[in-house]
């Protein structure tokens, strides 16, 4: 008889964890695509495709769905291959809510993909329960949430908006990537569906791209199955291997990401350069409170600004250690300006609105050492100072 693992077992021992037919402790790579059968109708060990079903990518998607508490798991090629999968499950017509600030990404594909099949959405304001089911129209059949949102750290209180929804029989869908499993459980707090890019903290290495979805019923999963397996997004073995192995990470990664985090987010709070600051795990964010009634602390990324008389352009080029880049979650500190790269397919009108200025600087904390993090932030700050 199973019982229920403690997260930092299951990261480890969860799901398919070993190989059954030679007792590898580690799942193999299955490179292959296609699988012998012994006669018309008769699979060996029902595989017959890899696009339709690998061991390799079957351990991985047992183990995100464990570690998710979900009824099933999907692995697909990236984060946006597996919310166009999740969104494939709605239909002509159909509205989505999304958060007031979720990744561009997210925002591009149902502005200049799904509007040509009439999917259509509106930008809600999920961190107040009552503004949002305001905006609750006939049309509307689910409601894409992130929380910390990207890249304001907005907090949407879960378990309300889902309750809310699911009144309105709404489809609720948790983009879960800043948090991941190890932090927040948003299938606990009332989500149907939840979706990472395992590409940033789930792989943690920034060696993968890759995309994952869990689902809290069977109905879902047989949906989801069916849209992944017709439309083919689905993730490589070797990929898939190397998810495995990361996770595997995960739990001693998230906490020194946010034990560093912790570090920087209390120097800039100090720092006289700083005009504004997001982070969730500061007593003064809005939304602190709920942010720890739903996740274990306030994760690994910060947003901030530098005051007028800092020149922004400056303050990139200086850096050493923290690299300018796309993408997070990587054992690397990563910082990018939102405004010109990981949100610059949102139109700037739309931008100035939900709060993303062109001085705003998002900071994916890495694991090196703490006070080598600060201090190449320091003096990139003081080269940046127009005097």
């Amino acid at each position: 008889m199973s019982t229920k693992k403690n997260i930092d077992t299951a990261l480890i021992h969860g799901g398919i964890s070993n190989d059954k037919h030679t007792g590898a402790v580690n799942v193999p790579v299955y490179l292959t695509s296609t699988y012998k059968q012994d006669g018309l109708g008769k699979l060996r060990d029902k595989y017959e495709y890899s696009r339709t079903g690998n061991p390799t990518r079957e351990a991985l998607e047992a183990l995100i769905a464990e570690l998710d508490g979900g009824y099933a798991g999907f692995a697909f090629g990236s984060g946006m291959a597996a919310t166009t999968a999740v969104l494939n499950l709605l239909h002509s017509g159909d509205r989505v809510l999304i958060s007031s600030n979720v990744y561009g990404g997210t925002f591009r594909v149902l502005d200049k993909v799904f509007n040509h099949f009439n999917l259509t959405y509106t930008i809600a304001n999920t961190a107040n329960p009552v503004i949002f089911e305001t905006q609750i129209t006939s049309d509307v059949k689910a409601v894409f949430i992130e929380s910390p949102a990207n890249p304001l750290m907005t907090i949407t209180d879960i378990r309300a908006i889902a309750a809310i929804a699911h009144r309105h029989n709404l489809l609720v869908i948790v983009d879960n990537t800043f948090m991941t499993p190890y932090l927040q459980k948003p299938i606990e707090l009332g989500a149907d569906i939840v979706v990472y890019s395992a590409t940033k903290y789930i792989s943690g290495h920034s060696d993968v791209v890759a995309g994952l979805a869990v689902v809290n019923s069977a109905e879902l999963a047989e949906r989801l199955a069916f849209i992944q397996n017709s439309t083919g997004g689905v993730l490589s073995p070797f990929d898939s291997y190397l998810l495995i192995r990361s996770i595997r990470t995960l739990g001693v990664r998230m906490d020194r990401h946010v034990e560093n985090a912790e570090t920087v987010a209390k120097y800039l709070r100090e720092n006289k350069a700083i005009q504004t600051l997001f982070y969730p795990g500061l007593e003064d964010h809005p939304g602190h409170s709920i942010n720890l009634q739903q996740a274990k602390n306030g994760g690994a990324m910060i947003s901030f600004e530098l005051k007028e008389n800092y020149d922004i352009r400056s303050f990139f080029e200086h850096l050493q250690l923290v690299t300018l880049a796309e993408s997070l979650g990587g054992v690397e500190s990563l910082i990018c300006h939102p405004s010109s790269m990981t949100h610059a397919s949102i139109p700037a009108p739309i931008r100035r609105i939900v709060g993303i200025t062109e001085g705003l600087i998002r900071l994916s904390v890495g694991i090196e050492n703490v006070d080598d993090i600060i201090a190449d932030l320091q003096q990139a700050i003081d080269h940046s100072e127009v005097k």
